[in-house]
């Protein structure tokens, strides 16, 4: 008896092609394969359209479905009871580590400036900010918080910590309103959840000092847009985000006009580097899944999967 796999991409089905009693097929839109019927472990696209994800509901012997973002809050509605949700934490830490870096970077140093000053032909010379002796306030630190630290370390910064709960070295996210007045520099690294939704309201967006940079590489719903707006469109604060709310920002959305707004199109993970490693990843679990172990990453259902013998939905 086989096991039949559906993956979106190539680079992931050539990583488990060769596992013993495995039918791999790679599908991410359009008419769905006869095979539909048959599929126990499914990998859906980045971003799965509504028709991407209505299509489990049509998997009677779906089992786990592993996906490539560390973000499940837009497929967990969507599962169907008694299946293995599988988040892929991990996949995307360097990738998004280096855009948040670098995003610094080129905000406080104003490279988007210097950019455009080239395309006008101006020699625009003026002083800077500098990451070097900046206060940076990790806001989440789980292990993409984790992954940016390590590469901020050789700028010489003074890093605090703040997650959904305090431990040693770490402050609780009750704290933040105290904390985020003291600092240069916050880089957003939660959750999408209730409890982030808004988290960067007009009162905490208030508190941080002036010149501020805030870098969001979370998700753009933690941020309220209109309050931030508010704050950069009058070159209080400055701002460097991958992901916006809404998203797609739409072509007439004040926040690009924004002075001192620097945004990139939800790109931070999106690297060969995150691709092989999700790729690594998914051959891990479904090797996991056909032995009958635990699975890595799981946010909901069952850790071990159940068999689909004799088992169906």
């Amino acid at each position: 008896m086989t096991t039949t796999l559906w993956v979106a991409r190539p680079e992931i089905a050539e990583a488990v092609r060769d596992l013993p009693g495995v039918t791999v097929e790679v599908w991410a839109d359009g008419p769905a394969p006869g095979s539909i019927e048959d599929v126990e472990f499914y990998v859906p696209v980045l971003m799965p359209s509504p028709a991407g994800l209505e299509v489990m509901a049509r998997m009677p012997r779906l089992r786990v479905v592993q996906l490539q973002t560390a973000g499940f809050e837009h497929v967990e509605p969507h599962l169907p009871e008694g299946v293995t949700l599988c988040n892929a934490r991990g996949a995307h830490d360097a990738g998004t580590a280096e855009w948040a870096v670098g995003a610094i970077i080129a905000a406080l140093r104003e490279f988007p400036e210097f950019a455009a000053a080239q395309r006008e032909g101006r020699w625009a010379y003026r002083q800077t900010a500098a990451l070097a002796d900046s206060r940076v306030l990790l806001v989440g630190y789980g292990s993409i918080g984790q992954a940016v630290e390590r590469r901020l370390a050789p700028f010489e910064v003074q890093i605090t910590r703040v997650a959904s709960r305090a431990r040693e070295g770490v402050h609780g996210v009750d704290e933040l309103p105290e904390l985020i007045g003291h600092a240069d520099v916050v880089v957003l690294l939660v959750p999408a959840n209730e409890q982030t939704r808004g988290m960067i309201d007009a009162e905490v967006l208030a508190r941080m000092k002036d010149g501020a940079l805030l870098v969001n590489a979370a998700r753009g719903g933690v941020v309220d847009t209109g309050a931030l707006v508010a704050e950069t469109s009058r070159g209080r604060l400055r701002a460097a985000l991958d992901v916006t709310d809404p998203e797609p920002l739409p072509p007439d959305h004040p926040l690009w006009r924004c002075p001192g707004v620097f945004i990139t199109p939800h790109v931070a993970g999106s690297t060969p580097a995150s691709v092989r490693r999700i790729a690594w990843l998914v051959r891990e679990q479904a090797a996991r899944y056909l032995a009958g172990e635990p699975l890595r990453n799981t946010v909901a259902g069952p850790s071990v999967p159940a068999s689909r013998v004799g088992h169906g939905r």
